[in-house]
């Protein structure tokens, strides 16, 4: 049995860095395919001319994969005109041996004529810009936490204790502490007392022992330099905060629901959520489907009978890390018993990380719902959900299996 021609004029494209091969397949009415195949270069007007070559003939519909960042100025181009199907490169890879760009590009097109592509997930274009600016924002919360490290190492190396002290050692008076120990190194016996808050009055003695250390000038030339390129970061950060929350005024609404979520507090974590699967969540057929798109699910590796694996995937690799960031959260506190009993339960049976990512599932699920029908969150659904009837039934062959499974050794009734 043939396979079923969906689309009948589609494009295939194959990704370079200079440029892109396209593959126009058009197929009659008997069945029988033709391909129009042309390289165009990855400057405006190559991009431009393929534009052109799609509109003139007639070709509304392109496949094309995700190849490193060289995709996205053709997508760019083509959004406006065509209907573009984004592939994982591992979904549309031709035969090993037989790969050509131009083999390439029709495989694509072969692909996608008999809708055998799964599409990756493309939020519009305000979303997309959001998404790139909180991503760079999570590059500078690493390189400022990259620098405290620094810092804390040069003044470990220089048997400065600081860290032993006080609960903070960027705080304030950790720095006035510092300021005075780098305008000169060799005098550690300074009075300590106007430098601090008052209420680390107590804490003078061990101050006065853990300041009592040897900077040589090149550790404080070193870190002098962490701390002003620390300090650079942050006022680099806040600068880019303030375009974050000017792009994301349009999403105001959206936002104020996801804060009622349990563990989301901060206004950038709702937008770290939003930047990453919008705010429309008729996308996702099911909240499932987008807990999978996130990587939260158990993959299915099945064969002969026998589960290989049911670790979860690659995917979401930044949503995931800040679900999973509030749902350590959450769990550690009392004040949601629908999700802390949750973990309680998972965690006595498959463990705490097992437990913490059902946790992050969990709350993904309730977003997409909140998203969806534009009601806050609400912990009694969870309490009707997990009420047991009060009468349920059970069959003596399962309740058999019940006991077996909780380790009991079934013995015949005696006469």
């Amino acid at each position: 049995m043939a396979l079923k021609i969906v689309d009948p004029v589609c494009c295939g494209i194959d990704v370079h860095k200079t440029f892109v091969v396209a593959c126009i397949a058009s197929t009659d009415s008997k069945g029988v395919t033709t391909y129009k195949r042309h390289r165009f270069s990855t400057f405006t007007k190559g991009l431009t001319e393929l534009s052109q070559w799609l509109c003139a003939h007639h070709c509304k519909d392109v496949c094309m994969e995700s190849t490193g960042k060289y995709w996205i100025p053709v997508f760019n181009m083509l959004e406006s005109s065509c209907t573009i199907t984004l592939a994982h490169p591992k979904y549309v890879k031709a035969i090993r041996g037989k790969k050509t760009d131009k083999k390439d590009a029709q495989w694509i097109a072969d692909l996608f004529k008999h809708d055998l592509v799964n599409g990756s997930f493309m939020p519009p274009l305000p979303i997309r810009q959001l998404r790139d600016l909180m991503r760079y924002r999570f590059k500078l919360t690493n390189f400022s936490s990259s620098e405290k490290n620094r810092l804390q190492n040069s003044l470990t190396v220089s048997n400065i204790q600081l860290g032993n002290v006080v609960s903070d050692t960027f705080g304030k008076s950790a720095m006035n502490i510092l300021d005075k120990l780098l305008d000169d190194p060799l005098d550690t016996a300074f009075d300590l007392e106007p430098l601090i808050h008052r209420s680390m009055k107590a804490k003078l003695p061990d101050l006065q022992l853990a300041v009592d250390g040897l900077i040589t000038p090149e550790q404080a030339e070193k870190i002098k330099i962490i701390r002003q390129h620390y300090e650079d970061l942050e006022a680099r950060k806040a600068d880019l905060e303030a375009v974050i929350l000017s792009l994301a005024a349009p999403c105001s609404e959206e936002l104020q629901l996801i804060l009622t979520v349990p563990s989301f507090k901060n206004p950038f974590s709702a937008i770290a959520v939003v930047s990453e699967i919008g705010v429309n969540m008729d996308v996702f057929p099911t909240a499932k489907h987008l807990c999978s798109w996130a990587g939260l699910t158990p993959s299915n590796d099945e064969s002969a009978g026998k589960k290989k694996s049911v670790r979860i995937s690659r995917a979401g690799c930044y949503i995931k890390p800040l679900l999973v960031q509030c749902a350590t959260a959450v769990v550690k506190s009392e004040k949601h018993p629908e999700i802390r009993n949750r973990y309680l339960q998972l965690k006595k049976r498959r463990g705490h990380k097992r437990a913490v990512i059902a946790i992050a599932r969990m709350l993904l699920t309730a977003i997409c719902h909140i998203l969806k029908n534009k009601m806050p969150y609400d912990p009694d659904l969870y309490k009707k959900s997990d009420a047991r009837p009060m009468q349920r039934e059970i069959t003596v062959e399962q309740a058999i299996r019940f006991a077996q499974a909780q380790g009991f050794r079934i013995m015949a009734a005696s006469p």
